[in-house]
Protein backbone atom coordinates (compact mmCIF):
# COMPACT_ATOMS: atom_id res chain seq x y z
CA UNK A 1 0.00 0.00 0.00
CA UNK A 2 1.54 3.50 -0.86
CA UNK A 3 1.04 5.99 1.79
CA UNK A 4 -1.00 9.15 -0.37
CA UNK A 5 -1.14 12.00 2.57
CA UNK A 6 -0.82 12.75 5.77
CA UNK A 7 -3.42 10.99 8.07
CA UNK A 8 -4.51 10.08 11.70
CA UNK A 9 -6.00 8.01 14.12
CA UNK A 10 -7.15 7.63 18.17
CA UNK A 11 -6.88 10.20 20.97
CA UNK A 12 -4.25 11.09 23.79
CA UNK A 13 -7.14 9.99 26.36
CA UNK A 14 -5.78 7.87 29.15
CA UNK A 15 -5.88 3.68 27.49
CA UNK A 16 -5.40 5.20 23.55
CA UNK A 17 -2.95 6.05 21.10
CA UNK A 18 -2.90 8.73 18.80
CA UNK A 19 -0.90 7.38 15.38
CA UNK A 20 0.50 9.64 13.03
CA UNK A 21 1.57 8.70 9.42
CA UNK A 22 2.92 10.43 6.26
CA UNK A 23 4.68 9.48 2.83
CA UNK A 24 8.63 8.66 2.98
CA UNK A 25 9.84 7.03 0.44
CA UNK A 26 10.33 3.75 0.04
CA UNK A 27 11.59 3.55 3.85
CA UNK A 28 10.09 2.65 6.97
CA UNK A 29 10.26 5.14 10.03
CA UNK A 30 8.86 4.46 13.41
CA UNK A 31 8.50 6.62 16.20
CA UNK A 32 6.97 5.70 20.06
CA UNK A 33 6.36 8.18 22.01
CA UNK A 34 4.58 6.51 25.72
CA UNK A 35 4.03 6.92 29.22
CA UNK A 36 5.10 3.30 29.34
CA UNK A 37 8.09 3.18 27.00
CA UNK A 38 10.90 1.40 29.84
CA UNK A 39 8.49 -1.21 29.86
CA UNK A 40 6.57 -1.66 26.26
CA UNK A 41 8.64 0.40 24.17
CA UNK A 42 9.89 -2.33 21.71
CA UNK A 43 7.00 -3.98 21.63
CA UNK A 44 4.99 -1.15 20.96
CA UNK A 45 7.53 -0.47 17.68
CA UNK A 46 7.37 -4.50 16.90
CA UNK A 47 3.68 -4.04 17.02
CA UNK A 48 3.48 -1.14 14.85
CA UNK A 49 6.18 -2.60 12.53
CA UNK A 50 3.65 -5.97 11.91
CA UNK A 51 0.99 -3.93 10.80
CA UNK A 52 2.69 -2.37 8.11
CA UNK A 53 4.26 -5.23 6.63
CA UNK A 54 0.66 -6.86 7.08
CA UNK A 55 -0.39 -3.93 5.01
CA UNK A 56 1.70 -3.95 2.73
CA UNK A 57 3.14 -0.07 3.62
CA UNK A 58 6.20 0.70 1.51
CA UNK A 59 7.50 3.60 2.67
CA UNK A 60 5.88 5.30 5.68
CA UNK A 61 6.93 7.56 8.59
CA UNK A 62 4.55 6.75 11.69
CA UNK A 63 4.63 8.49 14.69
CA UNK A 64 3.21 6.83 18.03
CA UNK A 65 2.00 8.93 20.95
CA UNK A 66 0.89 5.91 22.98
CA UNK A 67 -0.67 6.24 26.47
CA UNK A 68 -1.32 3.19 27.97
CA UNK A 69 -2.60 1.26 24.87
CA UNK A 70 -3.49 -2.60 24.61
CA UNK A 71 -1.82 -4.21 21.89
CA UNK A 72 -5.16 -4.54 19.93
CA UNK A 73 -5.96 -0.69 20.10
CA UNK A 74 -2.62 0.22 19.11
CA UNK A 75 -3.17 -2.35 15.90
CA UNK A 76 -6.30 -0.52 15.54
CA UNK A 77 -5.11 2.90 15.53
CA UNK A 78 -1.72 2.23 13.37
CA UNK A 79 -4.41 0.13 10.46
CA UNK A 80 -6.68 2.53 10.61
CA UNK A 81 -4.17 5.56 9.87
CA UNK A 82 -2.56 3.51 7.19
CA UNK A 83 -5.85 2.81 5.62
CA UNK A 84 -6.61 6.57 5.47
CA UNK A 85 -3.33 7.74 4.68
CA UNK A 86 -4.02 5.29 1.83
CA UNK A 87 -7.16 6.58 1.03
CA UNK A 88 -8.93 3.37 1.93
CA UNK A 89 -11.24 5.29 4.90
CA UNK A 90 -12.34 8.62 5.54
Amino acid sequence: MKILKNAAAGTVESSDAYVTVEPLGEEISVEVESVVIEQFGEDIERCAREVLAELGVEGARLVINDRGALECVIRARVETAVRRAGGDLS
